[in-house]
C-alpha cells in the first residue's frame, strides 16, 4: 500500500474517490476528496438508494433540492430517496475538502440527473446511462 493512499486515487478534475466497501447487499461507502473549486458530478437524486453524507475535512458546500447548504468538519447531511434527496457536493473553499458517503445502496437504482435530462440505471458495478424521455421506455438496462 502506499505511503498515501490519495496517491493511488484517480483524479477526475479535482474530484476523487476512495471506495471503502461495496456490498451487494448492504452498505456502500467512499470517501470523495474535493480540491479547492471543484464538484461532484451534477445535481442528481438516486430512486432506490438513501445517502449519508458525513463532513470529515474543510468546508464543502452541499447543493440540495431547496438550496444551498454551507458544511463545515462533523457535520452529517441524509439525502432519502426521491427529488426530495436531490443534491450535488461542491468545494468552493480554498483548502481540499473530504467527505464520507455512505449508501443503502440498493441494486438495481436509478440515478436521476435533472438538469440534463439522464438517468442512470445502476446495478452494482454497472451503469448503463439513457436520456430521461427513453427511461419509460426501458424496463432494465440496455
Amino acid at each position: 500500500m502506499p505511503d498515501n493512499v490519495w496517491d493511488e486515487v484517480p483524479d477526475w478534475g479535482g474530484v476523487g474517490a476512495l471506495r471503502l466497501d461495496r456490498a451487494e447487499a448492504g452498505l456502500g461507502a467512499s470517501v470523495w476528496e474535493l480540491q479547492p473549486g471543484a464538484s461532484q458530478f451534477v445535481y442528481h437524486f438516486h430512486h432506490g438508494s438513501d445517502e449519508l453524507l458525513v463532513v470529515l475535512r474543510g468546508t464543502p458546500t452541499v447543493r440540495m433540492h431547496d438550496g444551498d447548504r454551507a458544511l463545515r468538519e462533523g457535520d452529517v447531511v441524509s439525502f432519502p430517496r426521491g427529488p426530495a434527496g436531490g443534491h450535488q457536493i461542491r468545494n468552493d473553499g480554498g483548502d481540499v475538502a473530504r467527505v464520507l458517503i455512505v449508501s443503502s445502496n440498493a441494486s438495481p437504482d436509478v440515478a436521476e440527473y435533472p438538469e440534463t435530462g439522464k438517468v442512470a440505471w445502476m446495478f452494482v458495478g454497472e451503469h448503463h446511462f439513457h436520456r430521461a424521455s427513453d427511461a419509460v421506455e426501458h424496463a432494465g438496462p440496455e
